[in-house]
């Protein structure tokens, strides 16, 4: 059995973060990984969906290139396949780069879906069903969250969708309905909104992005109203029917009434769900409270040798939060 001073389960800008910091600090590091190194904010989340809207403002300017004293032959047009592509090259780019800085700082990274066998111990099943267990002082849990689906409007991945279908679509739709107005939301309603689609933004509650400052909220609703963005706050999506690759979302708002909406496509974003599933937090004793690991002030869990950070400890669910946690946390 292989003896590491720190496992850490997850890549993401918690997880790589704190294996580099505690490589530097002369540790000897492990990360596990059973997806793409770097986490869904590098590959399916923040940097994607940022090269997405640099396009989208690229082609914004151009658009309204005269009102900055430049003068364009023809008008610009987006070429979606392409801009799809140059944001999943950007996303590719930096997962190297992060697996660079891995292997620079001699941090081993084990591909494969970790468990916590003992507070000290770490099964890693790999894409052949092969179990090893590793051996740690310390185990850091950084395995971060995923696209919440809700029950009466479970994702299809073809008109239902998250965000990761979002980034990769392979045509343009005319139509889309985003459910919920959170930063998933309302980055993607903005980007396919520059685009050209036609964009209908629900939300639950009284006002856009929710959890920010009213005077955001305020600002964000009148730059939406500008972009020709469609909004319905206090609104809930009850049912979507597809028929004939249209989809048939029903509407309620706070008054009880009903609106039928047409659309190609409905993009689910409605909240993450935190990756607690399978990690043997019950078999171990870890203490979890809504969801959420509980933690100290230094993200150590209840169990000895055991700590958490990122998405699945309460508090913000931000990359730098995620970041700045790991560095604490080491």
């Amino acid at each position: 059995m292989e003896n590491y001073d720190v496992i850490v389960i997850g890549s993401g800008p918690g997880g790589y973060v704190a294996a580099i910091r505690a490589a530097q600090l002369e540790m000897k590091v492990a990360v596990v990984e059973r997806a793409e190194v770097g986490g869904i904010c590098l590959n399916w989340g923040c940097i994607p969906t940022k090269a997405l809207l640099k396009s989208a403002q690229v082609y914004r300017y151009m658009s309204h290139a005269a009102d900055y004293g430049i003068s364009l032959e023809g008008a610009a047009k987006p070429d979606f396949e392409a801009v799809v592509k140059r944001s999943r090259t950007v996303a590719e780019t930096m997962s190297k780069g992060v697996q660079y800085l891995l292997k620079k700082n001699n941090v081993t990274v084990i591909a494969g879906t970790g468990k916590l066998q003992s507070n000290h111990e770490v099964a890693v099943t790999d894409a052949e069903g092969t179990v090893t267990v590793y051996e740690a002082k310390h185990i850091i849990l950084a395995t971060g969250a995923r696209s919440r689906s809700l029950p009466n409007v479970p994702q299809d991945g073809k008109y239902i969708i998250g965000y990761r279908e979002a980034l990769t679509l392979s045509k343009l739709p005319e139509t889309m309905v985003v459910m919920g107005s959170g930063a998933i939301g309302s980055e993607l309603a903005f980007f396919y909104a520059s685009m050209g689609t036609k964009v209908t933004i629900v939300e639950y509650m009284p006002r856009l992005v929710p959890v920010e400052d009213d005077d955001i909220a305020a600002t964000l609703a009148r730059c939406f109203r500008k972009a020709g963005i469609k909004t319905m706050t206090s609104a809930s999506v009850e049912q979507v029917v597809v028929e004939d690759g249209i989809c048939k979302v029903t509407v309620k708002d706070a008054k009880e009434k009903i609106t039928e909406l047409t659309c190609d496509i409905v993009l689910s974003a409605v909240g993450v769900q935190t990756n607690l599933e399978g990690l043997g937090l019950e078999e171990c004793g870890v203490a979890v409270e809504r969801g959420k690991v509980i933690v100290d002030d230094y993200y150590k869990t209840n169990v000895e040798g055991v700590y958490a950070i990122g998405d699945i400890v309460h508090g913000p669910a931000l990359a730098h939060v995620a970041s700045h946690e790991a560095l604490v946390c080491v």
